[in-house]
């Protein structure tokens, strides 16, 4: 199989020749900090944008009803106090991108276990760490929507949900107060492209069969989703 030259050639073919890019950086060491930038900054982006452009004060309410529930009106003012614009802006931008690291350690954790049944595998922690930012490409994607939805909006009360434009809380106009709008807001139409990824790159760097990479690939996503929704059904 050909492979790939350099590492911005790669973060172009991810998206359209996905099974080279895996054969390449199968061998290749450095190429997955491209790859981290890209995301974390692209994930930043929005959030500083939205942030500097949204009615600050429309916002704090919105927030602030969707949340508060049986505060005291006492707490609900600290709560009014503690939310200043500069500290909500940076908390969101380091948030994002932190949980970017932690989900992606988690996702490398569970890929390197459940690729062991290969015993010719050679890929470790650290291996499959930089894989899952390849992975996580579609996710630029998704952020550039959401900038351009804040960058062109002309009404600055703009709602917090249009940040995630590919979540079913988008798609489906699910509001904020409502029990399912975490969930809604975590499945998102790229997660199924990174399912996608995953398998690939699994088929490319083991020699599991096409249903095992598959049902490593879907598995910790449907295991997620399905208790968040059986915790949401029966509480």
């Amino acid at each position: 199989m050909q492979q790939v030259n350099n590492p911005v050639q790669a973060m172009q073919d991810i998206f359209i020749k996905p099974n080279r890019v895996f054969a390449t950086i199968a061998d290749t060491h450095n190429w997955s900090w491209l790859p981290f930038i890209l995301i974390s900054i692209l994930s930043a982006l929005p959030l500083y944008y939205y942030f500097n452009f949204v009615d600050f004060d429309w916002y704090r309410n919105l927030i602030i009803e969707t949340s508060a529930g049986d505060l005291s009106p006492a707490e609900i003012d600290v709560m009014r106090q503690a939310m200043q614009q500069p500290q909500i802006l940076w908390v969101s931008i380091f948030g994002v991108i932190f949980s970017g690291i932690i989900a992606n350690a988690v996702l490398a954790l569970y890929l390197n276990f459940a690729t062991k049944a290969d015993e010719e595998c050679v890929q470790g922690f650290t291996d499959w760490y930089g894989f899952s930012w390849w992975v996580s490409m579609p996710t630029i994607v998704t952020s550039f929507i959401s900038l351009l939805i804040v960058l062109f909006a002309s009404d600055n009360q703009l709602s917090p949900i249009t940040l995630g434009p590919t979540s079913l809380a988008f798609l489906l106009s699910v509001a904020m107060d409502s029990a399912w709008f975490s969930l809604a807001q975590a499945i998102r139409l790229e997660s199924f492209w990174v399912m996608y990824l995953i398998a690939v790159g699994v088929s490319q760097w083991t020699k599991l069969p096409a249903n095992r990479t598959y049902i490593i690939a879907v598995a910790p996503f449907l295991l997620i989703w399905g208790v968040w929704t059986a915790v949401l059904l029966f509480s």
